[in-house]
């Protein structure tokens, strides 16, 4: 069966005025839909074509990773945004504290993953052994494939940004860490370690 494209869970303006409906277009109109498309033509009449996402992520490499692991990102990274986002409470302001000393400390260390992340790619929240984490991967690559939990990420692939913020990647995820985590999204994903 056909992976399909998810439903946002915002409508494509809803994140403006940090990232516009524009971009979402774009980034989710075309590029995620591409990587769907690619995927689907990659899979079709194979035997992975019964498999989960994720079991496509974890047993292949080359075309058909780089195209699964981008629907799994680009969706991951969908529900991990908020136009109401905010602060960190209750128990992930809690475990941001406890590993990153403050959620000033948290962002510090978010911005450096993301802005030093060369080329294209991803920032990531992650749980590795059970503790917090940042980290940051290229191109497609994506915590499962190294053990880790993804909690929250930020994409840092031009296309991500640059209609909005042409090319200064820093001021985009000032953008999206002072307003747009999906904190419900993150803690969830946190308690169900």
């Amino acid at each position: 069966m056909p992976f399909v494209l998810p439903d946002l869970p915002y409508a494509k303006d809803a994140l403006e005025p940090y990232i516009s409906k524009e971009t979402l277009e774009f980034h989710y109109g075309k590029h995620h839909q591409a990587y769907l498309n690619n995927l689907n033509l990659l899979t079709e009449g194979k035997p992975e074509s019964s498999k989960s996402l994720e079991e496509i992520i974890l047993s292949s490499d080359g075309p058909l990773f780089n195209n699964a692991a981008q629907v799994w990102n680009h969706t991951f990274y969908w529900k991990g945004l908020d136009p109401y986002g905010g602060e960190p409470s209750g128990i992930m302001l809690d475990a941001i504290k406890e590993a990153f000393g403050s959620v000033a400390g948290f962002k510090e260390e978010m911005t450096n993953a993301a802005t030093t992340q060369f080329g294209s790619g991803w920032a990531w929240l992650v749980l590795d052994a059970g503790r917090l984490k940042v980290t940051k991967s290229s191109n497609a690559d994506l915590p499962m494939k190294h053990g880790q939990i993804a909690l929250w990420t930020i994409d840092v692939w031009e296309h991500a940004y640059y209609v909005d913020y042409r090319n200064v990647r820093p001021k985009y995820v000032e953008s999206v860490l002072n307003h747009l985590i999906n904190w419900d999204f993150v803690a969830t994903n946190y308690t169900k370690r």
